[in-house]
């Protein structure tokens, strides 16, 4: 487990970060949009052939992220999309519409995290919710990925914004599942556990 964990961690910038968003704008500025303010809220991820998932948004840790969220789960954005990468032990990472991890949609928003200048006190440990994205700091848009187990290295580099409360057996099924074709969670197309929808509760 520990030569496991070690191998994670040394993977974490060609994993999470390069093929979280590969989309990026000239000069590397992401195009930002102002966004409702979302308090804390609830979203529920329906998952074909395993279940939901229920989360808890936390508006007053990541405001940006998480109304950028809602406004994709309310517009029907994730409907079909997958989790194409997974990592038992790790995360697991979904709601690219190219399901290869260098998808997007049309807005890149602020990475609400330290490192970017942002106090979000949110940790990566199991059950969070956490924005995938490419290198530059503000490249966040529509994939997010589920923390499996602990994963507290990447706190302060990525804007985690809500918790699993319901449904971690279903995280564990998925990932248990997973049989990713390189050591980067590459899940091949038509294995990519898919996304029926994901419903907001505010």
């Amino acid at each position: 487990m520990k030569i496991k964990r070690m191998l994670i961690v040394s993977l974490l910038l060609c994993a999470v970060l390069l093929s979280a968003c590969g989309k990026s704008e000239p000069g590397g500025t992401a195009e930002t949009t102002v966004v409702e303010t979302v308090e804390n809220c609830s979203a529920v991820i329906e998952i074909e052939n395993y279940g939901s998932i229920t989360l808890e948004l936390d508006g007053s840790a990541a405001p940006i992220t998480v109304a950028n969220f809602v406004a994709l789960a309310e517009s029907g954005f994730f409907d079909g999309l997958t989790f194409h990468r997974i990592m038992e032990g790790f995360m697991m990472q979904g709601g690219d519409p190219l399901g290869n991890g260098t998808g997007g949609s049309d807005t890149q928003i602020k990475g609400e995290f330290k490192q970017n200048g942002v106090n979000n006190p949110l940790s990566h440990t199991r059950g969070a919710i956490s924005m995938a994205r490419a290198m530059a700091p503000d490249s966040a848009s529509s994939q997010f990925f589920i923390v499996h187990e602990d994963s507290t290295f990447l706190d302060g580099s990525y804007a985690a914004f809500g918790y699993v409360t319901e449904g971690i057996e279903v995280v564990d099924a998925i990932c248990k599942d997973a049989k990713p074709t390189d050591n980067n969670g590459t899940i091949p197309a038509d294995a990519q556990p898919v996304i029926k929808s994901i419903t907001i509760t505010r």
